[in-house]
């Protein structure tokens, strides 16, 4: 049994210094929290997972959203793409702690064990290991929240219906969030980069799945999934960033030739 799940990406994606860490996550969240008007509580947030220079400030106009709820929200249902390992279905850890350079954050095993039971579900640690887009999301809510609980799902060749099972079985109240880590498009020019992430917006405001293909965002499994439950549970949508790496970081015309999309939609409940 792995206790710990080390930091694998601290250095590369994110700094691995805490005090370095804590203050770009800071300041992302600063910048975020100056633009931010009165939200209602996220249930569930799509975030980027590049490295932070790149997407650090699209995440985190979805992140501050959960300042105001920093006390309430105790559960984290954290699902990402998995970018090293192939396989069917969903991955989960056998491990009780998610390490980063901010500390160790517990994994909730009962969870863990409940969504085990369903067949899509297994453990596969390699599938986590080297995995970057959970990692990179794990400083953001250690900043934010007081004191939480982590189940972290890395999703490989699943159906939506299968992504969408899970995330109901996992659903909660509103001391659960449902947390997607995507990124969109993946080196085309800006102009092409823009259109396809534009279609993919615009397939994630109006809650269809079925829109969103391979070349559209790599999380699109998980994603596709949480579409679905949303419509179940008729949440509504914001989208409150969508840009590129040429947006965020860009410098030279050459830049626009290979650009990544980044964006970041909140779902809340329209009761």
């Amino acid at each position: 049994m792995h206790l710990i799940r080390n930091a694998a990406v601290a250095g590369l994606f994110y700094p691995d210094d805490p005090k370095e860490l804590r203050h770009a996550v800071s300041r992302f969240l600063v910048d975020a929290e100056q633009a931010l008007s009165n939200t209602k509580q996220p249930k569930a947030l799509i975030v980027p997972h590049a490295g932070y220079v790149y997407s650090g400030a699209a995440a985190a106009t979805g992140f501050s959203r959960l300042l105001p709820f920093k006390q309430l929200i105790k559960q984290i249902v954290l699902l990402g793409p998995s970018h090293q390992v192939g396989f069917t279905g969903l991955a989960v850890s056998d491990a009780h702690y998610y390490q980063t350079p901010l500390g160790d954050i517990p994994i909730d095993r009962f969870a863990i064990d409940n969504i085990l039971k369903l067949p899509q579900v297994s453990v596969i640690e390699q599938a986590h290991d080297q995995e970057h887009s959970l990692e990179v999301q794990l400083p953001f809510l250690q900043e934010i929240l007081d004191d939480f609980t982590l189940v972290p799902i890395v999703v490989g060749d699943a159906s939506t219906e299968s992504v969408s099972k899970v995330l109901e079985t996992l659903w909660g109240n509103e001391s659960t969030l449902i947390l997607i880590s995507s990124d969109l498009s993946h080196f085309h020019n800006y102009q092409t980069a823009q259109q396809l992430d534009n279609n993919t917006c615009s397939a994630i405001e109006n809650l269809q799945p079925d829109d969103i293909g391979f070349d559209n965002a790599c999380g699109r499994n998980p994603i596709k999934g949480l579409l679905r439950s949303a419509t179940h549970h008729n949440l509504s949508v914001t989208t409150l960033a969508l840009w590129n790496s040429y947006d965020s970081a860009g410098h030279s015309p050459e830049d626009k030739s290979r650009v990544v999309g980044y964006g970041c939609w909140m779902f809340t409940n329209n009761e």
